[in-house]
């Protein structure tokens, strides 16, 4: 039997964070959010609170990087459009 958790320990679990994030930023890197979210509740209630502290840690992490990447591609697809629409424009010329 694993020990018990002491009470009113609460380790954040991310996963609205992680549902959101999967929704409307970065589908892959969102998964892997949900995925370590999960983990987190199931840890705690083991009595694994390094565990839970880790999975809980690593959810947040891959949600940032879910959420950041949707602008950084946004970047790069206008970058790269922009730029071939300015090449076509100067082309004419």
């Amino acid at each position: 039997m694993p020990p018990p958790t002491p009470p009113g320990v609460v380790v954040p679990n991310h996963l609205v964070w992680a549902i959101l994030t999967t929704l409307f930023c970065c589908l892959p890197l969102g998964v892997v959010s949900i995925v370590y979210a999960a983990q987190v509740d199931g840890r705690r209630a083991a009595g694994d609170l390094a565990g839970a502290y880790d999975a809980s840690r690593k959810a947040g992490g891959w949600a940032l990087a879910s959420a950041l990447a949707m602008p950084v591609l946004l970047l790069l697809w206008f970058g790269l459009f922009g730029g071939m629409a300015a090449l076509g424009a100067l082309s004419d010329l």
